[in-house]
């Protein structure tokens, strides 16, 4: 996420988002201070044997960055390492017995006009749960629900294996959301958490989020609750929005995150001379449980706020180009390929080596859109759906706001509208969808009911 930052998108946003309860501010600016614990946190652990679903009870101090990475192996087409857990794969495969959904006709699935309430001239009061359910718009078929709404601002979802939705906000708390939607702090005490997943064997709880949250010179890390950090010196926090993100685990047993870049595009901050690259910065990492094992999965994403395996074992990754207006871009990640950082077309950017082969996007979007969350469908639930993609699209922009389904036929389509700044998906063990909306912190329902018969 960055484009907000430039004044006009934060000027949009702030017109958009003005209301008591919507917070016009951006999604990384908000100070990245750990929430109280008599509010709602408890601290981060950093040592111990306490299983993953437990919160401790005292503050253990969190032991401070000592050693960035400094060395980087190529990405390969194999991995290097050897993983120290077993991946299990989902299980979800189609139903012959189901029929395939049609996509949604032309036009079926479109913005709602912006509606006066009492809260603000834009958006439902962030608790008018039927207002809200009136506002968004999805496919024939679909129905949406309040699920919850957590206080502050969602970045990442993840459902744990107790099947319970966890929610990271950019305060610095985890939030475990029960069944009927009431939400409970878990862990807390992270400077601005914007990526958490669980590993599919042991259960674990991995989180990205900041150490040092400064635009130069700034540190993200990779942690594990209740073991404390097990990958630090990340590049970190261009506009404060750029950082160690979104984290999957691959069907090869290995963690993998990514890190953003520290710039627009590829410049010395404050010059147009060209900077050298860190090694692990605009990239997507591949690490091994504890951390020892780190190496470069691809390199040239300038910002992939978040990243999904498909049930192909490709990994796809949504990225925000830079400020000079290109398109968005979704890329299906080669190993070892280079996607584009910090080499684009414009006045100020800066060409390739010859000997670099730049890997073109799969799907491009509208400009400033900024893609944030992203989860693959592995699930039999909603009919013809298995296998797709969803992509939220974050920005206050025109015609943002938005999650868009790309199908492994037909490509990209809206599929769902209305949110006040969509920032992450996923799947649910029912197979339904799960959307965080970052401005309102509410976490929205969507499940297949079938079309009504005419």
């Amino acid at each position: 996420m960055r484009h907000l930052l430039r004044l006009f998108g934060l000027f949009v946003f702030m017109a958009l988002l003005a209301a008591c309860g919507q917070t016009a501010v951006e999604p990384t600016s908000v100070p990245a201070t750990a929430v109280s614990q008599a509010e709602t946190a408890v601290p981060q652990p950093t040592s111990g044997n306490a299983a993953a679903t437990q919160v401790p009870a005292t503050e253990t101090p969190q032991p401070t960055a000592t050693i960035a990475p400094t060395e980087t192996p190529a990405g390969t087409d194999t991995p290097v390492p050897t993983p120290t857990s077993v991946w299990i794969n989902p299980t979800a495969t189609v139903d012959p017995s189901v029929p395939v959904a049609p996509p949604p006709p032309e036009g079926s699935v479109v913005q709602p006009e912006y509606a006066e309430s009492a809260c603000s001239d834009k958006y439902p009061c962030n608790d008018d749960v039927a207002a809200w359910e009136a506002r968004i718009q999805v496919p024939p078929g679909f129905q949406v629900k309040y699920y919850g709404r957590v206080e502050g601002q969602p970045t990442s979802l993840a459902f744990g294996p107790d099947g319970l939705l966890y929610i990271a906000v950019g305060e610095g708390t985890i939030f475990r959301m029960d069944a009927e939607g009431n939400p409970k702090p878990y862990v807390g005490g992270y400077i601005t958490p914007t990526g958490i997943a669980f590993h599919p064997y042991n259960g674990e709880l991995y989180v990205a989020s900041r150490v040092v949250e400064e635009n130069e010179g700034g540190e993200a890390a990779v942690s594990i609750v209740n073991h404390g950090r097990i990958i630090e010196g990340l590049p970190c926090c261009y506009t404060f929005f750029h950082a160690a993100n979104g984290i999957a685990f691959g069907p090869d047993g290995y963690g993998y995150v990514s890190v953003g870049a520290r710039a627009d595009h590829g410049e010395i901050l404050g010059t147009n001379e060209q900077d050298e690259l860190q090694p692990y910065e605009a990239s997507i990492l591949r690490f091994n449980d504890d951390g020892s094992e780190i190496e470069v999965y691809a390199r040239g994403l300038r910002n992939a706020y978040d990243i999904a395996w498909d049930g192909n074992g490709d990994l796809w990754a949504g990225d925000n180009d830079p400020d000079f207006g290109p398109p968005e871009e979704l890329h299906k990640v080669v190993p070892g390929g280079e996607h584009g950082y910090p080499w684009y077309d414009c006045d100020v950017c800066f060409q390739a080596p010859p000997d670099v082969e730049i890997i073109p996007p799969t799907y491009t979007f509208m400009p400033h859109a900024s893609p944030t969350g992203i989860t693959a469908y592995l699930s039999g639930v909603f009919p013809g759906y298995y296998n797709s993609v969803f992509l939220t699209f974050w920005s206050a922009f025109p015609g943002a706001q938005k999650i868009v389904r790309i199908s492994p036929e037909d490509g990209p389509s809206d599929f769902s509208m209305g949110y006040a700044a969509p920032v992450d998906v996923t799947v649910g063990p029912d197979g339904n969808l799960y959307v965080a909306d970052w401005a309102t912190g509410i976490i929205f329902q969507i499940s297949y009911v079938g079309e009504e018969e005419s």
